[in-house]
């Protein structure tokens, strides 16, 4: 065999072993699918949105960078794939329950949504979920202003679960700040429309280590990080209940367990249109 037939034989299979190396690296679960498909995302960020990160090696290093929790403003429905592009380990995110399409059910259990049901009566089991998750080294994503920021640049709110959250899990906190990505109804068109989307990652949070041994307050960390995201940011600050609006008022305690109250107060976000806030 010559020296080119000798080539032409190593170099595609070269070409496959490097593109297989390639994918695994990005996969937070040592699989090829979950490879490509964060690769898929790799790609499309930074030709669609031309998305940059800032701070980016803040970021922890490690497929196994958990118990974690990744908290961000709400842009668009596009803003967790700009976050998992960005990180080499998995984040589980939090999605309310009835914003979830049947049809991407697929989807979802591929992804391994933690939904939550934002009625009184469902809430705690998703937030039992996320704790375990959590506690058991991994990482979970929520967006704490429990809605898409509209009008653009202004910050609500923090729903006090999240507080609850990072006080029952201890885990340390990446806040992460989103701009510029699109701003379009639907929340889902913002996946098909470039944008010039900018990630900010702030330094990493450590509650747990702050409090030396002591009690977490929940209300603490909830009014900590939203006064910090004020300072980072320079946005105004959105009402918590619009006037006219039910779907943002917090429901009256009910009479039931406290865990069960504290999870519906935490997606107190509402049932707006998924149209009209929510991915």
């Amino acid at each position: 065999m010559t020296l080119w037939g000798v080539l032409l034989i190593l170099i595609p299979i070269l070409s496959l072993a490097f593109a297989v190396r390639w994918v695994l690296a990005a996969s937070t679960r040592d699989d090829i699918l979950t490879g490509v498909v964060i690769r898929t995302m790799q790609v499309y960020s930074r030709l669609v949105h031309r998305l940059t990160v800032e701070n980016k090696a803040t970021i922890p290093d490690s497929k196994s960078s958990g118990p974690l929790i990744v908290i961000a403003n709400h842009t668009a429905g596009v803003d967790p794939l700009f976050i998992q592009a960005s990180c080499k380990f998995e984040i589980r995110w939090l999605m309310a329950q009835d914003m979830k399409v049947s049809w991407l059910d697929k989807v979802w259990d591929w992804s391994r949504i933690i939904f939550i049901d934002r009625s009184h009566k469902g809430g705690a089991a998703g937030l039992r979920q996320a704790i375990a998750h959590v506690k058991s080294g991994g990482v979970i994503g929520i967006f704490p202003e429990g809605r898409i920021e509209r009008p653009v640049q202004t910050l609500f709110p923090f729903l006090p679960g999240v507080g609850m959250l990072i006080a029952r899990t201890g885990a340390r906190v990446l806040p992460i700040i989103i701009e510029d990505a699109p701003q379009v109804d639907p929340a889902w068109a913002s996946l098909w429309t470039p944008s010039s989307a900018r990630i900010r990652v702030m330094p990493i949070i450590d509650y747990a280590a702050e409090a030396e041994g002591s009690r977490i307050s929940p209300r603490h960390v909830v009014d900590d990080l939203q006064n910090k995201y004020l300072q980072w940011t320079g946005w105004p600050e959105g009402e918590s209940v619009p006037e006219n609006d039910d779907a943002f008022r917090e429901p009256v305690a009910p009479r039931r367990p406290r865990a069960r109250w504290r999870a519906s107060r935490y997606f107190a976000a509402g049932r707006r249109k998924a149209s009209r806030t929510h991915h």
